[in-house]
């Protein structure tokens, strides 16, 4: 199953410092501009390790992945996805849900010693999800909310809508992590309805909370 797509940050770099900085105002993509002031869903960027979670309907397999095929996934967090996936009960589940099609759950790997603060998530290791996708489809909000309720596993919250200049305010000022009493990475951003461009990329967006400048 393929890997997760590049999610582009809202604004271009500032070659002459390296790519640090952004060049606010200047969209990376023209798709942003033009949908500037659409309605935008905002959830929290989790600070993790990017996991694939992968059903093969016609093996009845489950396979793990990382950002990329060869990545190496943490041994405690293989621990955590085969008590969450690889069981019998696990199985009937997809079999149940995804009967006659291949799917991949794309999360975050998340929690202690992953990334530099993955204890203010939790003590422990955990995945959480962030989009399913059957085919070439990614399914809709509600129908990933239902995922997860099935496989009794997290997903990422839901921070509020609004315009990409809203969510730049938000993530410039800073917000409290849904997990707890620190900082937020930032936000990922999708279109109220679900869109892709002339070469058929998908409209999503981010913006993190270091890509600020502060003295």
């Amino acid at each position: 199953m393929e890997e997760y797509h590049k999610i582009q940050t809202i604004f271009k770099r500032d070659e002459k410092n390296k790519f640090r900085t952004l060049l606010e105002g200047e969209f990376a993509l023209p798709e942003f501009e033009y949908l500037k002031n659409s309605e935008w869903i905002f959830t929290e960027k989790v600070d993790g390790t990017n996991i694939r979670v992968m059903w093969n309907h016609e093996t009845e397999s489950i396979t793990f992945g990382g950002k990329t095929d060869n990545a190496q996934i943490y041994s405690l967090l293989v621990t955590r996805l085969n008590n969450l996936f690889q069981t019998t009960v696990a199985r009937e589940k997809f079999k149940e849900i995804f009967p006659d099609k291949s799917a991949c759950l794309y999360g975050e790997g998340y929690g202690a010693r992953i990334q530099k603060g993955g204890g203010n998530y939790r003590q422990d290791q955990d995945f959480v999800l962030i989009d399913v996708k059957i085919g070439h489809i990614f399914l809709k909000r509600c129908d990933i909310e239902d995922i997860a309720k099935n496989f009794n596993i997290d997903i990422v919250p839901i921070i509020g809508t609004g315009t990409l200049n809203d969510m730049v305010n938000m993530v410039r000022k800073g917000f409290n992590s849904r997990w707890g009493d620190f900082l937020a990475e930032g936000i990922v951003a999708k279109p109220h309805v679900e869109l892709r461009d002339r070469m058929g990329h998908r409209i999503i967006t981010k913006i993190k909370y270091k890509d600020f400048e502060r003295k």
